[in-house]
């Protein structure tokens, strides 16, 4: 017999998990996230191998990346479960998208180039910067330019006297803690400069692997070049231009892209450009 005070749960009431809405990521949506109190709106979902992610952009520019975990946001102090949106059937399509994911503007000119540049150290890193914001860049009249290394950075910056009106931004690869680009980018300290990177040895792991057509990127014993033993790896004859163009030819948007890449190349862009003589 039951209880009839009861019903077929027996668990307490203050320890039952109350239903959490699923709410699409559409686009624009302002949620918060909870472990961090990060803030910002919606700026696109991608799938990874960890799971499907979502990107939000606060009032400030800056980027996040968090898992779609239930229970991980707050939508008007409410806590949801953010999923991906779906465009039903016959729905219009929304307003056409660059490679980098932001709005295209259709007949759009190239503005006249800013003062202010982007460097990149070599000229992969350039072609894939080119590749997936070429339009943007275009638009907001930066110039990304490749240095061969960061060895020399210092000098660089010195010689390009960076101002209000002439800011410059350094994507560095493989800025992380303990390392020698760390140390590089730490010696540089004027306003106008704002350098970041991303956590890969070389621009060509910013790929996705399944975007490549491989399984994951081979480790390669230090004292080698990285490159060189990725095509040795992968069974690739050891052009490494001519693995490049494969690689590169497999990119078509943001979305072949590792997270950590994508985050600091916009970071470089807000900062050239917001504010600045043309922003």
């Amino acid at each position: 017999m039951r209880n009839r005070r009861y019903g077929p749960d027996l668990t307490p009431p203050w320890k039952r998990s109350a239903p959490v809405p699923e709410v699409p990521a559409d686009a624009g949506l302002v949620v918060e996230e909870v472990a961090t109190g990060f803030c910002g709106a919606v700026v696109r979902c991608e799938r990874t191998a960890q799971g499907p992610t979502v990107t939000l952009e606060d009032r400030f520019g800056a980027l996040r990346v968090f898992p779609m975990e239930p229970r991980g946001f707050l939508l008007e102090g409410r806590t949801v479960t953010l999923v991906r949106p779906v465009r039903r059937p016959g729905a219009a399509a929304g307003p056409a998208r660059t490679a980098s994911g932001s709005i295209a503007v259709p007949g759009a000119r190239a503005r006249v180039a800013r003062a202010g540049r982007i460097f990149v150290e070599g000229r992969h890193d350039a072609e894939l910067v080119e590749k997936v914001w070429g339009d943007d860049l275009r638009i907001e009249g930066v110039v990304v330019e490749y240095l061969e290394g960061v060895d020399h950075l210092p000098a660089i910056v010195e010689e390009f006297r960076p101002g209000p009106d002439a800011r410059l931004g350094v994507l560095v690869d493989h800025l992380v803690e303990g390392s020698k680009e760390s140390r590089i980018a730490a010696s540089v300290t004027d306003p106008h400069v704002l350098v970041v990177g991303h956590p890969f040895i070389d621009i060509w792991a910013a790929v996705k692997p399944a975007s490549a057509g491989i399984a994951a990127w081979p480790d390669v014993p230090r004292g080698q070049d990285w490159k060189t033993g990725v095509c040795r790896a992968l069974g690739w004859p050891e052009n490494t231009g001519a693995a490049w163009q494969r690689l590169l030819g497999c990119v078509t948007s943001y979305r072949d892209l590792e997270p950590a890449l994508l985050g600091p190349v916009e970071h470089l862009i807000d900062h050239v450009t917001v504010g600045g003589p043309n922003g």
